[in-house]
């Protein structure tokens, strides 16, 4: 099988396309993967229990010793602590103040502010902070300076 890389000038033109003479459970596989990444965190919701993949994850935000994860889908608890997240969270997602992760395929664009401080705009239209002590990583994990 060939596989062609392409490189996009932005996340929202990213797509994958596979071209195939069936749809065996390997292309099945890799859509899923595609689609929604490897790993999950357990999360609740209103007394329900949900696996979210880490792919879905906007930013993972620390409030008063309680840990909410953002989704497309809303708002979620996890029982871990934000430290422990950031360790098993993968190289997308970065910590941009003392109680928040982001996911840096989230971000639609960033912007400097007054103080040495960024904000970031997300695909789904939220607005974040990136305190000044963290946005000297963050540009560099984005390849801007």
């Amino acid at each position: 099988m060939r596989v062609r890389f392409e490189q996009v000038d932005n996340k929202e033109q990213e797509q994958a396309l596979i071209r195939a003479t069936e749809k065996s459970a390997d292309i099945l596989n890799a859509i899923d993967l595609l689609e929604n990444g490897s790993g999950g965190l357990t999360v609740t919701r209103d007394g329900n229990t949900y696996l979210c993949k880490l792919t879905q994850v906007y930013y993972i935000e620390s409030v008063d010793k309680r840990t909410w994860v953002y989704t497309r889908d809303g708002c979620f608890e996890s029982r871990e602590r934000l430290y422990e997240l950031e360790e098993k969270m993968g190289m997308y997602y970065v910590r941009i103040s003392k109680s928040m992760i982001i996911n840096l395929r989230k971000i639609r664009h960033v912007s400097a502010q007054a103080g040495a401080r960024m904000i970031a705009e997300l695909l789904n239209g939220e607005k974040v902070v990136i305190s000044r002590s963290y946005a000297g990583e963050i540009k560099r994990r984005l390849g801007i300076q």
